[in-house]
């Protein structure tokens, strides 16, 4: 199974977003969020409920505990 760190850039990178655009959504700089990506500092809760929201996806999809996503 994926990492999380690699299904975040898949994410982003499948909705054809930057790093900026995702950080903007999450209230925090393009530098943390890539800080997220890269594996370097894990994502807070409330970051990652924030883009199950905007990806309409599950959490277990987004932690890498599941191959596809649960989409609402």
């Amino acid at each position: 199974m994926k990492e999380y760190p690699e299904i975040l850039r898949e994410l982003r990178e499948d909705n054809d977003l930057t790093q900026n655009d995702i950080a903007e959504v999450l209230g925090t700089t393009q530098q943390v969020y890539s800080r997220y990506e890269k594996g370097i500092n894990e994502m807070p809760i409330r970051h990652i409920i924030t883009l199950c929201k905007f990806y309409k996806v599950s959490s277990d999809y987004i932690l890498g505990l599941k191959e596809q996503p649960d989409r609402f």
